[in-house]
C-alpha cells in the first residue's frame, strides 16, 4: 500500500491488521530514508535505531516468508521514502495499491505537524512514478481514494479486496483502540488520533481553504493526484 503522509494509511494498516490471516509492517523504509537524507524528523534517532538502514536488508524482510505464518502481508509504505538509492525493482513481486488523498487536505494536515513541507515530502510525485513503472511492466496496480473509503468503508474495502484477489472479511471494519503491536516507534508523535479510533472516521467535509505556501504545495501536487484519481476504484 503506497501512501503519502496524513492519508488514512495507519487506519488502513489497522483495518488489514484486524484480519486473522494478515500480518502488517509499518513504514519499513523510514529509517533508511532518514539515514540517507539526513532529514531531522521528530524522533529521528529512535526511528533509525528501530529499523535497518540498509535498503537491501529491508527488501529482504519484505519478500521472505510472511511473519507469523499468515497468508497475507500488508506492507504500509510511504512513497516519499523511495528516494534515489533505494531499489524499486522488488515492487514487481508484490500486489501494489496506491492510497491517495486530495492534496489540499494533505497540505493542511501535514504542515500542522511538519514545518515547511516540500512536494517531495508528501509523496504524490513518487506515487505517480511508481504507478507508471508498474504499468510500463504490464502490471495492473490498484488506486483507491481515502475520501471514498471514509464515505463508505464497507463498499470500498470490498471492492479493494476483490481488485487484489483477497476474500472479504468484515473484521476489517473495526479494530481495538490503542494502536497495533506493529506500530512504528514514531507512533507516539503521529498516531494520537488513530489510537483513539476503533474504525474509520466519517466522511470529510469541504476542502480546507489554503493560502501562502500550503496553497502552492497543494497546487503542485494536483497533476499527480488527478492522474491517479482518474483510474481509482469508484463508489
Amino acid at each position: 500500500m503506497w501512501s503519502g503522509p496524513r492519508n488514512l494509511s495507519t487506519a488502513m494498516m489497522y483495518s488489514f491488521g484486524a484480519r486473522a490471516d494478515c500480518a502488517v509492517v509499518d513504514e519499513p523504509f523510514y529509517a533508511t530514508y532518514l539515514a540517507q537524507t539526513g532529514f531531522d524528523h521528530p524522533m529521528r534517532d529512535e526511528i533509525i535505531a528501530s529499523q535497518p538502514t540498509d535498503p537491501a536488508k529491508v527488501i529482504e524482510t519484505l519478500l521472505r516468508p510472511i511473519p507469523g505464518g499468515k497468508a497475507h502481508f500488508y506492507q504500509k509504505h510511504m512513497s516519499q521514502h523511495m528516494i534515489e538509492g533505494v531499489p524499486r525493482d522488488w515492487v514487481h513481486r508484490v500486489a501494489n495499491v496506491f492510497l491517495i488523498r486530495h492534496p489540499a487536505r494533505v497540505a493542511a494536515s501535514f504542515s500542522a505537524k511538519y514545518d515547511n513541507p516540500t512536494l517531495a515530502d508528501i509523496g504524490f510525485v513518487q506515487q505517480a512514478e511508481l504507478y507508471d513503472q508498474l504499468v510500463a511492466a504490464g502490471a495492473h496496480p490498484v488506486v483507491v481514494d481515502s475520501a471514498d473509503i471514509r464515505r463508505d468503508p464497507e463498499t470500498m474495502l470490498k471492492r479493494l479486496c476483490a481488485a487484489i484477489g483477497l476474500g472479504w472479511d468484515p473484521a476489517m471494519l473495526s479494530w481495538p483502540a490503542g494502536g497495533h503491536p506493529d506500530d512504528g516507534v514514531w507512533a507516539a508523535h503521529w498516531y494520537g488520533a488513530v489510537h483513539q479510533s476503533t474504525g474509520f472516521a466519517p466522511a470529510e467535509g469541504a476542502l480546507p481553504d489554503l493560502d501562502g505556501p500550503r496553497a502552492v504545495l497543494a497546487e503542485a501536487a494536483m497533476p499527480a493526484y488527478d492522474r491517479l484519481r482518474a483510474v481509482a476504484l469508484s463508489l
